[in-house]
């Protein structure tokens, strides 16, 4: 039996329950063997949907790859990394097109009639091709005027991403800090992060006066280098090393808190973030995250 604390753990998930059989994960022990590998059984944490193999004698970077290169045409995500500390004690989550299923300020623009262009500028910060803070400023220009009632009904009808609230319950419910960081409006994060059970949130501020929009953000703002901070600063503040935390994203602004989580997790990332990533999400919803650390199906929060 290979000692936990010497060896690493691949972790297979599908999308959905029966789409991961044994003869999918024959060929993954396969790729190990022929590292050289020494390999222990397939440990099953969501009957045909996910499961661990652990593994010793072959670095995590040279598995991955081999793993990608043997299971790379079938639709599953695939994570690898020490079996020692998988389950982390912070997460640090976005909030746009990860928590929630859609860009919060693209849907405010339409109450402008500005979601197009709204829209155009949010592709391209989140590609990392235009600076983050400049592209919120000409954004939320645009949306000078717009009532503040817009807000409530624009978080009305934006969606949680599927697996969003599981994983934020489940892993409170095993003792983690749980924390949202958006670089969009603040309104929204706080709301969206009661809903949810996280313990903090954090968001930028869209000044109003006479119950509308004045087209300005609040100072300072919250960007790529203020969501690494809030990772950081957090576990610093709660005793947590850096290596027992979590974060999550999908743009180039979450790239510097992703590097410096001990797990950071793409999900469904813009390519400027997928190179960044420790993990990746592609296929399945946000609680592939929770396999990530090991967690069971049957300890996910109801």
């Amino acid at each position: 039996m290979l000692a936990a604390a010497s060896h690493n753990v691949v972790t297979l998930i599908a999308p959905m329950a029966g789409a991961l059989t044994g003869a999918i994960v024959a060929p993954a022990m396969a790729a190990l063997n022929g590292l050289g590998a020494e390999v222990g059984d397939a440990d099953w944490l969501a009957p045909e949907q996910a499961c661990d193999v652990p593994f010793a004698g072959a670095a995590a970077a040279d598995a991955a790859a081999a793993l990608h290169r043997a299971l790379g045409g079938l639709p599953l995500d695939i994570c690898v990394g020490p079996a020692a500390g998988r389950r982390k004690r912070l997460l640090v989550a976005d909030m746009d097109s990860t928590i929630v299923a859609a860009e919060t300020l693209d849907e405010l623009a339409a109450a402008a009639g500005k979601r197009r262009e709204v829209a155009a500028i949010t592709t391209r910060a989140m590609a990392g091709e235009i600076e983050f803070a400049d592209a919120l400023r000409q954004r939320v220009a645009m949306l000078k005027g717009v009532s503040e009632a817009a807000l409530a009904d624009t978080l009305a009808a934006v969606a949680l991403s599927p697996g969003a609230e599981t994983l934020v319950r489940t892993m409170a419910g095993a003792g983690a800090h749980t924390v949202l960081v958006s670089g969009g409006c603040r309104y929204f994060t706080e709301r969206i992060a009661r809903r949810l059970g996280f313990d903090a949130a954090h968001g930028n501020t869209f000044e109003t006066a006479a119950g509308r929009l004045t087209g300005r953000v609040g100072e300072p703002i919250l960007d790529q280098h203020a969501k690494w901070r809030a990772l950081v600063e957090t576990a610093r503040a709660r005793g947590i090393p850096i290596e027992s935390t979590l974060a999550i994203g999908d743009g180039a602004n979450d790239a510097p808190m992703l590097e410096a989580a001990g797990l950071g997790v793409a999900y469904r990332a813009k390519p400027a973030l997928a190179k960044a990533a420790g993990a990746r999400i592609d296929n399945g919803d946000l609680t592939a995250a929770l396999f990530m650390q090991g967690y069971r199906l049957a300890e996910f929060a109801a």
